[in-house]
């Protein structure tokens, strides 16, 4: 792919938004920082880290900032919050707007939008605050994953591999969310792929084949140098390759997303099922969206440079 085109003033204000007030407050400081230096390298000599707390508002209206780069991950800053507050400030910022950040923070609502079209899903039961966890989970089959549903970087999950395990493993997930979202856990290819955009219209990255050196993708296999095996372009058929590329774009089309998203799939006997889609995907050095760009040759800069083109204001849209 060509050097993309800067489509902003190097002149203008950039806040770049990380850190948080959510689990996933040291990812997010990682990946502000990473965009933060390359928006500095790119020429963009007003970008300044804006470390984000509950003075957020005041700061970006005293800052008196142009555009907003959302590098925070998780409670706040993935789920409409700070997009909501942009949008008051009439600050364009990059990524989704405040209605697809909160529907794609929630994996249940996901999986319910998803579920308006022929994008596989794994089955599951959405727990409830008070709900009976045993009686909802009848219709399962063994081993199941219970998920945080408005989590991410794997924090409060947990494989379950019989009833006796289940409540302790509901009870972890509910440390962070009250609502819980259990799935059949089901072993096949982990995979995930980036959604990119250019001048609206999205397009999907390569995929990347994820091979955790543990049971799963966890945390520590997430955010741990040499603890996943990353192959890349995935090792998987033509025809594969393309459905996967295609359920991604879909996805990211379904759920209003704009700008940027990740869309993860479990590919099992053939049937890539959609797992969920980040819509502020991580920018570390160990993150999956920059590897994926980078096999396209889109390097580190020209993503967050294309990213940054994608800023916006989403006032009336989804």
């Amino acid at each position: 792919m060509q050097e993309i085109k800067n489509k902003i003033n190097k002149d203008a204000k950039i806040a770049v938004l990380c850190g948080g007030m959510s689990s996933e407050r040291e990812v997010s400081l990682r990946s502000g920082k990473g965009c933060y230096d390359a928006l500095k390298r790119l020429g963009f000599k007003n970008a300044e880290m804006v470390i984000v707390d509950e003075n957020i508002a005041e700061i970006l209206k005293n800052g008196k900032f142009e555009y907003a780069y959302n590098a925070l991950h998780g409670k706040y800053g993935e789920d409409g919050c700070i997009q909501g507050l942009l949008e008051i400030l009439k600050i364009p910022y990059t990524g989704c707007g405040v209605m697809a950040s909160a529907v794609c923070m929630h994996k249940e609502y996901t999986k319910r939008i998803l579920s308006t079209t022929d994008i596989p899903l794994i089955k599951s039961v959405y727990v409830e605050k008070g709900e009976n966890v045993q009686e909802k989970t009848k219709c399962l089959k063994y081993p199941l994953i219970t998920k945080p549903v408005c989590e991410g970087s794997s924090f409060g999950m947990t494989k379950v591999n019989s009833p006796e395990e289940l409540i302790a493993a509901y009870n972890e997930a509910a440390k962070y969310n009250p609502d819980v979202l259990i799935e059949e856990y089901l072993t096949g290819i982990g995979c995930t792929v980036g959604v990119l955009e250019v001048d609206g219209e999205p397009f999907a990255t390569e995929i990347l084949e994820l091979r955790p050196k543990n049971e799963w993708y966890d945390y520590e296999a997430k955010y741990t140098k040499g603890m996943t095996e990353f192959i890349l372009p995935a090792e998987l058929s033509a025809e594969m390759t393309q459905k996967v590329k295609e359920l991604a774009v879909k996805a990211h089309k379904t759920a209003g997303c704009s700008g940027v998203s990740r869309v993860d799939f479990l590919i099992v006997d053939d049937i890539p099922y959609c797992l969920e889609i980040n819509t502020s995907p991580g920018m570390t050095e160990t993150s999956d969206l920059p590897a994926q760009a980078d096999v396209m040759g889109i390097n580190y800069d020209n993503l967050v440079l294309l990213i940054l083109n994608s800023a916006g204001l989403h006032n009336g849209r989804i």
